[in-house]
């Protein structure tokens, strides 16, 4: 038993250190690099990620479009937020209520949003981590930005709630819309602080925030950073990954599987997909013009009326941003389809397929894999027109990379080995009941 043991340890001690010498892999997650919550504030966080409160209309959660049960994310290409019924694939258009658009972007995974390395957030990094401005933060808020929030997590968690489509809702429909509609967002009346008196004024939710945090000693003073950075927290621990069969390869606890560890050789070496997807979570925080098709509202302003989605360059204003993206972080990926910004790609092999050679790839993308709730509107605008086909291609600076058929299944199998099954299994799960006693998203 004891030689058993002995051999044990000296195979895993081999298998750190041949990990550890290959300058091409990244190292694995380290516990000092996540940041640290107290329990009581991550199970608060809990229950205010999962309450539809904090929404316009009291229909949508965080967790509606961010589910645990579809990977963080919400199973569709694009989803519906205000206006909808139901979770996931399955959700539709109130009748009574209809959306005025699909949410024009597809919704990202949360996992490891905690960790120190990811200082910029958003598909088209919209906002991020700035020490030089008062809230440390560069937001589209910019000098507006509130203090007090604990991080650019907890920032990023609550623009959500101003968005019409997400959760805010539209126009007139209730006071939190009128006060964006208003531009009224931060200070006494403001969107947010309607927020903030909604939980003000649930005795559990006061109790909680009272006994959690020094500095809330009466119900009245909860403010809207308050709510977020509980969210925050709960975030932050949920949705950890760092316990995949890959982290294990890289703590030298467990070999890869025959075709994953091919699959890797691939990622790592010809495939050159990590130029892009670096680091212990897969993503360098760039972003880059990679073709992918567009479908759905785009993003445009209120006063105008394409349907383009142009990415970055909505942030920089600089013409070499066009149709560049934020890397994602591939952790738990296969858990997280359909894949794209706009969620263009029903599966891991159809989009490594076509992100290889994007441009040959536009021409013929297949529409029929995409997952729309039904809504009245134009998906297509701009893949029907050739001129904006012409110009997402333009954008693409990279060369097409070779990839067989079995190159591309053992890269499958790689993603998949990034997998966490303590991660997805969850910690603290979905709720039964919220304080506010309005339903909790499930499937």
């Amino acid at each position: 038993m004891r030689n058993t043991a002995m051999q044990a340890g000296l195979i895993a001690g081999w298998m750190a250190v041949a990990a550890a010498g290959r300058p091409d892999l990244p190292p694995a997650p380290q516990d000092s690099d996540y940041a640290q919550h107290p329990d009581a504030l991550v199970a608060l966080g809990h229950k205010l990620f999962y309450d539809p409160i904090l929404s316009g209309n009291r229909e949508v959660a965080c967790a509606t479009c961010h589910h645990p049960a579809f990977g963080t994310s919400d199973g569709v290409s694009l989803g519906l937020g205000d206006g909808g019924i139901g979770l996931g694939p399955a959700r539709v258009a109130d009748p009574d209520n209809l959306p005025e658009q699909r949410i024009p972007r597809n919704s990202p995974a949360l996992w490891n949003l905690g960790h120190s390395e990811f200082t910029v957030m958003f598909h088209d990094g919209r906002i991020e981590e700035d020490p030089s401005r008062p809230s440390g933060l560069r937001t589209p808020l910019e000098d507006d930005m509130m203090t007090g929030f604990a991080s650019l997590l907890s920032a990023q968690n609550m623009f959500p709630v101003l968005s019409p489509d997400e959760m805010a809702g539209h126009y007139s429909e209730n006071e939190i819309a009128q006060a964006v509609r208003q531009g009224r967002i931060t200070g006494p009346g403001g969107a947010w602080d309607l927020i903030a008196a909604r939980v003000r004024g649930i005795q559990d939710y006061a109790d909680r925030f009272i006994a959690t945090l020094e500095h809330v000693t009466t119900a009245e003073e909860i403010a809207f950073t308050d709510i977020s950075n509980a969210i925050a927290a709960f975030v932050a621990v949920e949705f950890r990954s760092d316990s995949s069969p890959f982290d294990a390869y890289l703590r030298g606890q467990a070999d890869l599987p025959e075709d994953a560890a091919h699959g890797m050789e691939i990622f790592y070496g010809r495939g050159t997909c990590a130029t892009c997807h670096a680091g212990p979570f897969q993503t360098d925080h760039g972003f880059h013009a990679r073709g992918v098709p567009q479908l759905g509202p785009g993003k445009a302003a209120r006063f105008e009326t394409h349907q383009r989605d142009t990415g970055r360059k909505r942030v920089t204003g600089r013409a070499e941003d066009a149709f560049a993206f934020r890397t994602p972080s591939l952790r738990n990926v296969a858990q997280t389809a359909p894949y794209g910004h706009a969620g263009s790609h029903a599966t891991l092999a159809g989009f490594i397929r076509d992100h290889a050679d994007p441009v040959a790839a536009l021409p013929h993308y297949d529409r029929a894999q995409v997952l729309l709730p039904d809504l009245p509107g134009a998906d297509w605008a701009i893949m029907d027109d050739p001129g904006e086909v012409a110009a997402i291609a333009a954008a693409v600076a990279t060369p097409p990379i070779a990839l067989s058929e079995a190159d591309i299944a053992a890269l499958v199998a790689f993603l998949e080995s990034l997998s966490d099954p303590a991660a997805l299994a969850g910690r603290l799960g979905v709720p039964e009941t919220v304080p506010s006693g309005l339903p909790v998203p499930r499937p």
